[in-house]
């Protein structure tokens, strides 16, 4: 079973503790989501076009297949197809098509998207040690990332099986 499905489970219920640690999750990545998003917008970006620029300028060429930025960023084909269209407006990415593939898009980072990641990038990162690094102790940075890593594991698990 890939899924806890209450209507076949009995609830076992969060303790007081999980409840806090759950909730406080919830609230840091809404909260600081939000924050690193209106910080953003002084230059015109939101997070996901932040995030889309980040995927292309770190790729060959950079330039990714539409599906698979897709799969990077966490959004569907759809959703994606509509940042990047909004994003074309704002001549920081074009589309290509795939030379071998008709069917197959590549989202490119153009000129002016890579000026705006190279200004934009320093400002972001210091945004997010400040709001997030430099609030926790190295080794809750570390536990962090050990905590996480399996919850990401899973899911990934769980988003291949879908696709599958």
């Amino acid at each position: 079973m890939s899924t806890a499905e209450s209507d076949e489970l009995d609830p076992h219920w969060l303790s007081s503790g999980e409840q806090r640690a759950w909730r406080a999750h919830l609230s840091a990545h809404k909260l600081l989501e939000h924050r690193l998003d209106r910080e953003l917008q002084e230059f015109g970006l939101s997070i996901n076009d932040y995030e889309i620029l980040v995927n292309l300028s770190e790729s060959p060429g950079h330039r990714m297949r539409m599906s698979d930025l897709a799969e990077a960023t966490i959004q569907s084909r759809s959703r994606l197809s509509h940042q990047i269209a909004r994003m074309e407006a704002s001549l920081l990415v074009s589309r290509e098509s795939c030379a071998d593939d008709r069917r197959g898009t590549f989202a490119v980072l153009t000129q002016h998207g890579w000026d705006t990641i190279q200004r934009v990038a320093p400002r972001h990162v210091a945004n997010v040690r400040y709001h997030f690094i430099d609030r926790l102790a190295p080794e809750l940075i570390e536990a962090l990332e050990a905590a996480y890593a399996p919850v990401v594991e899973h899911l990934l698990k769980l988003r291949g099986e879908e696709r599958a």
